[in-house]
């Protein structure tokens, strides 16, 4: 996500931040609605209701979270009307974000926003930035296991599958999976991928997807002209990084992928262990 428009979504996101006397923060729903992309209220008070659900699983008391109020708008010809809405905290939007769409740039914004404790625009960026790197791998490890599923179907043989995912790497790398390894000082028994920046990891992964659409569509049945394909594709997707002035044997390796999840899970259980309360004594 562009640093542009993490800047323009956290001043969305904080222009609309109320406070309680008490000092908690709170955003309206009807305001969420919006700021999440939903135009309709009916579509957003299902995700709403989803949410108090996981409210609940997590072993806290709805009403802290989510406080019922009602609103009177503006009509034509001077009418007005009522309508619910509800006070939700930071806890509340975070579980409203997790269920929505994550390929929505406002959702997987608010997912990490509503998730750190700070609002400093760059920490948020960090995490988005965490997220991306673990998406991008969670999708490597699905397309990888697609292709594996297929080369077996194909050829009937599962080591294939390895021989050429490396065949793979030596075209989009330069070098050698092991190579690769030594050069970036991973452990001979660790994944490659897991060390690797988010744009390498996506490079690897597009490549892949483009071998899995040919396999199926050209109806390439035999290891090595499935081998000669994954090549090529790494080659052109090479192609692409270097005449972009990227060179993804030069890049520094990322942390490691497992200690990064880890970090990203421990920081989400901190929330869901102490989400701050709405002041629900008065009537609001």
């Amino acid at each position: 996500m562009k640093k542009e428009i993490i800047k323009s979504l956290t001043e969305d996101f904080e222009s609309y931040a109320n406070k309680t006397e008490n000092g908690i923060e709170f955003w309206f729903a009807r305001d969420l609605q919006h700021l999440l992309g939903y135009t309709e209220w009916r579509n957003f008070s299902k995700v709403i209701n989803k949410a108090k659900t996981a409210c609940e699983t997590a072993g806290h008391q709805i009403n802290d979270h989510f406080v019922d109020v009602n609103k009177t708008i503006a009509m034509p010809k001077g009418a007005t009307k009522e309508i619910r809405d509800f006070m939700l905290t930071r806890f509340a939007c975070y579980l409203i974000a997790q269920n929505g769409d994550p390929q929505k740039e406002a959702i997987a914004f608010a997912q990490n926003y509503f998730a750190v404790q700070t609002r400093k625009a760059e920490i948020i960026e960090k995490r988005i930035k965490d997220w991306e790197r673990l998406q991008a791998r969670q999708k490597l490890t699905l397309s990888e296991k697609e292709l594996s599923e297929l080369i077996f179907e194909r050829t009937g043989n599962d080591k294939n599958f390895g021989i050429i995912r490396s065949k793979g790497d030596k075209a989009l790398f330069g070098l050698t999976t092991g190579q690769m390894k030594k050069r970036l000082g991973i452990k001979p028994n660790r994944p490659l991928a897991d060390f690797l920046p988010t744009i390498t990891i996506k490079a690897k992964d597009f490549a892949t997807e483009i071998t899995i659409f040919n396999i199926k569509n050209k109806d390439i049945s035999k290891g090595n002209r499935i081998a000669w394909e994954h090549i090529r594709n790494n080659k052109a997707v090479r192609k692409l990084l270097l005449e972009r002035g990227i060179r993804p044997e030069d890049l520094p390796p990322a942390e490691d992928i497992k200690k990064l999840e880890r970090r990203v899970k421990s920081e989400d259980k901190k929330f869901v262990r102490n989400p701050e309360k709405l002041n629900t004594d008065n009537d609001n």
